[in-house]
């Protein structure tokens, strides 16, 4: 985990940030809102990596932040078994993400892009291509 808390960087650069780090290869990428010394508001930026990362990762960090140091600490991590099921609508095809935890379905999620993009492409309410896949993904797995 590498880790700075920035109080003087236009917050519109975080987004940018954000997607650099994600295309070197972080696993994940936040921030959260953190009160400062001298009660300035700043973001702590978060970034989840690989080791072998770590030096690539805070070099962009440094890059592409206005920080002048940055924490790194190590952390365990677990995650859940996953596939990608595609589920036919009546609005078309989207991808579910499902994670398993000892071979039971735990979570299904739809793709937002997928849902986005059906969306758009039928001029339809968003929420109503994401019910449509829950729909069809609860009868597969009745």
């Amino acid at each position: 985990v590498i880790e700075a808390n920035i109080d003087d960087m236009n917050p519109q650069l975080y987004g940018y940030f954000a997607e650099k780090a994600l295309a070197a290869g972080a696993l994940d990428v936040t921030c959260a809102p953190v009160q400062m010394k001298k009660n300035r508001p700043g973001l702590l930026v978060s970034v989840l990596t690989k080791p072998e990362l770590e030096s690539v990762i805070t070099r962009l960090v440094f890059a592409e932040t206005t920080t002048i140091g940055v924490r790194i600490t190590q952390a365990r991590r677990k995650v859940l078994a996953r596939e990608v099921v595609t589920v036919e609508t009546v609005y078309g095809a989207v991808k579910m993400k499902v994670a398993r935890l000892e071979g039971k379905i735990v979570n299904a999620a739809p793709e937002f892009e997928d849902c986005r993009r059906l969306a758009d492409e039928k001029s339809v309410p968003l929420k109503d291509v994401m019910c449509a896949v829950q729909a069809a993904w609860s009868k597969l797995n009745d």
